[in-house]
Protein backbone atom coordinates (compact mmCIF):
# COMPACT_ATOMS: atom_id res chain seq x y z
CA UNK A 1 0.00 0.00 0.00
CA UNK A 2 1.42 3.48 -0.89
CA UNK A 3 2.15 5.95 2.06
CA UNK A 4 -0.91 8.21 3.13
CA UNK A 5 -0.60 12.08 4.28
CA UNK A 6 -2.25 13.81 7.13
CA UNK A 7 -5.33 14.52 4.98
CA UNK A 8 -6.02 10.70 4.81
CA UNK A 9 -4.96 9.71 8.30
CA UNK A 10 -7.53 12.86 9.53
CA UNK A 11 -10.07 10.88 7.64
CA UNK A 12 -9.54 7.77 9.67
CA UNK A 13 -8.26 8.77 13.20
CA UNK A 14 -10.84 11.02 15.01
CA UNK A 15 -7.60 12.40 16.98
CA UNK A 16 -6.84 15.97 15.91
CA UNK A 17 -4.17 18.96 16.47
CA UNK A 18 -2.42 18.86 19.45
CA UNK A 19 -3.35 15.34 20.24
CA UNK A 20 -2.87 13.29 16.60
CA UNK A 21 0.74 12.09 16.95
CA UNK A 22 1.03 10.71 14.01
CA UNK A 23 2.02 12.37 10.37
CA UNK A 24 2.48 10.17 7.85
CA UNK A 25 2.18 6.24 7.33
CA UNK A 26 5.03 5.50 5.02
CA UNK A 27 3.93 1.74 4.51
CA UNK A 28 1.04 -0.68 5.29
CA UNK A 29 0.48 -4.48 4.29
CA UNK A 30 -3.48 -4.54 5.72
CA UNK A 31 -3.87 -7.31 8.27
CA UNK A 32 -0.32 -7.34 9.04
CA UNK A 33 1.95 -4.44 9.48
CA UNK A 34 2.36 -0.74 9.03
CA UNK A 35 5.00 1.67 9.57
CA UNK A 36 4.73 5.14 10.59
CA UNK A 37 6.29 8.82 11.42
CA UNK A 38 5.80 11.64 13.87
CA UNK A 39 8.18 14.27 13.43
CA UNK A 40 8.87 16.01 16.87
CA UNK A 41 9.40 19.74 17.16
CA UNK A 42 10.66 22.08 19.91
CA UNK A 43 6.82 23.72 19.16
CA UNK A 44 5.17 20.65 20.39
CA UNK A 45 2.99 21.96 23.62
CA UNK A 46 4.01 19.29 26.05
CA UNK A 47 7.60 20.45 25.92
CA UNK A 48 6.76 23.86 27.63
CA UNK A 49 6.81 21.64 30.73
CA UNK A 50 8.14 18.49 30.40
CA UNK A 51 11.13 19.77 30.95
CA UNK A 52 11.75 23.28 31.05
CA UNK A 53 15.74 23.34 29.74
CA UNK A 54 15.57 19.87 28.84
CA UNK A 55 12.94 19.23 26.43
CA UNK A 56 11.48 15.76 26.44
CA UNK A 57 8.62 13.71 24.48
CA UNK A 58 6.71 11.96 27.69
CA UNK A 59 6.96 8.34 27.32
CA UNK A 60 3.01 7.99 27.89
CA UNK A 61 2.84 10.36 24.82
CA UNK A 62 4.91 7.84 22.64
CA UNK A 63 2.96 4.95 23.84
CA UNK A 64 -0.12 7.27 22.63
CA UNK A 65 1.39 7.11 19.26
CA UNK A 66 1.99 3.44 19.10
CA UNK A 67 -1.65 3.33 19.78
CA UNK A 68 -2.65 5.67 17.12
CA UNK A 69 -0.58 3.80 14.50
CA UNK A 70 -1.85 0.51 15.55
CA UNK A 71 -5.38 2.27 14.96
CA UNK A 72 -4.62 3.04 11.28
CA UNK A 73 -3.91 -0.25 11.04
CA UNK A 74 -7.40 -1.87 12.23
CA UNK A 75 -9.00 0.91 10.03
CA UNK A 76 -6.83 0.16 7.03
CA UNK A 77 -7.48 -3.68 7.62
CA UNK A 78 -11.49 -3.56 7.67
CA UNK A 79 -11.07 -4.19 11.58
CA UNK A 80 -12.65 -1.08 11.85
CA UNK A 81 -15.09 1.11 10.42
CA UNK A 82 -13.46 5.05 9.25
CA UNK A 83 -15.34 8.05 8.80
CA UNK A 84 -16.40 8.31 12.75
CA UNK A 85 -18.26 5.02 12.74
CA UNK A 86 -16.34 3.43 14.55
CA UNK A 87 -14.25 4.40 17.71
CA UNK A 88 -10.77 2.63 19.15
CA UNK A 89 -9.81 2.45 22.78
CA UNK A 90 -7.26 1.43 24.63
CA UNK A 91 -7.65 -1.94 26.49
CA UNK A 92 -4.37 -2.70 27.76
CA UNK A 93 -0.55 -2.33 27.68
CA UNK A 94 2.25 -5.18 28.12
CA UNK A 95 5.75 -5.59 28.61
CA UNK A 96 6.19 -1.88 27.75
CA UNK A 97 9.92 -1.25 27.92
CA UNK A 98 11.76 2.57 26.81
CA UNK A 99 15.15 2.49 25.98
CA UNK A 100 15.55 5.87 24.58
CA UNK A 101 14.93 9.89 25.00
CA UNK A 102 13.21 10.75 22.69
CA UNK A 103 13.77 15.03 22.25
CA UNK A 104 12.83 17.58 19.86
CA UNK A 105 14.10 17.16 15.93
CA UNK A 106 14.15 13.51 16.01
CA UNK A 107 12.13 11.71 13.91
CA UNK A 108 9.97 8.55 15.30
CA UNK A 109 9.46 5.86 13.44
CA UNK A 110 6.34 4.13 14.93
CA UNK A 111 5.74 0.07 13.57
CA UNK A 112 3.11 -1.97 14.06
CA UNK A 113 2.23 -5.67 13.83
CA UNK A 114 -1.15 -7.54 14.51
CA UNK A 115 -0.97 -10.35 16.55
CA UNK A 116 -4.28 -11.04 16.48
CA UNK A 117 -7.74 -9.11 16.38
CA UNK A 118 -10.87 -11.34 17.49
CA UNK A 119 -14.40 -10.55 18.33
CA UNK A 120 -13.44 -6.40 18.17
CA UNK A 121 -10.35 -6.88 20.43
CA UNK A 122 -7.13 -6.00 18.93
CA UNK A 123 -3.60 -6.79 19.91
CA UNK A 124 -0.64 -5.24 18.65
CA UNK A 125 3.27 -5.42 19.01
CA UNK A 126 4.93 -2.16 18.36
CA UNK A 127 7.78 -0.30 18.39
CA UNK A 128 8.86 3.33 18.34
CA UNK A 129 12.45 4.11 16.92
CA UNK A 130 14.84 6.74 16.18
CA UNK A 131 17.60 6.81 13.59
CA UNK A 132 17.45 3.16 14.01
CA UNK A 133 18.14 2.70 17.44
CA UNK A 134 14.86 1.82 19.74
CA UNK A 135 13.01 4.35 22.09
CA UNK A 136 9.97 1.86 23.08
CA UNK A 137 8.43 -1.03 22.75
CA UNK A 138 4.83 -2.43 24.20
CA UNK A 139 2.17 -4.72 23.26
CA UNK A 140 -1.17 -3.08 23.05
CA UNK A 141 -4.91 -4.41 23.04
CA UNK A 142 -7.38 -1.98 21.84
CA UNK A 143 -11.10 -2.35 22.07
CA UNK A 144 -12.70 -1.89 18.71
CA UNK A 145 -16.13 -0.10 18.88
CA UNK A 146 -19.24 1.32 17.12
CA UNK A 147 -19.22 5.00 18.26
CA UNK A 148 -22.25 6.71 19.46
CA UNK A 149 -24.44 8.07 17.32
CA UNK A 150 -24.74 11.89 17.45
Amino acid sequence: MQSLDIGAIMQHLPHRYPFLLVDRVLECVPGKSIRGLKNVTLNEPFFQGHFPGFPLMPGVLVIEALAQISGLLAYLSGDAKSGGRSLIFFAGIDNARFKRQVIPGDQLILEADVVRIVRGVGKFKTRASVAGELACEAELIAAIRDAPAC
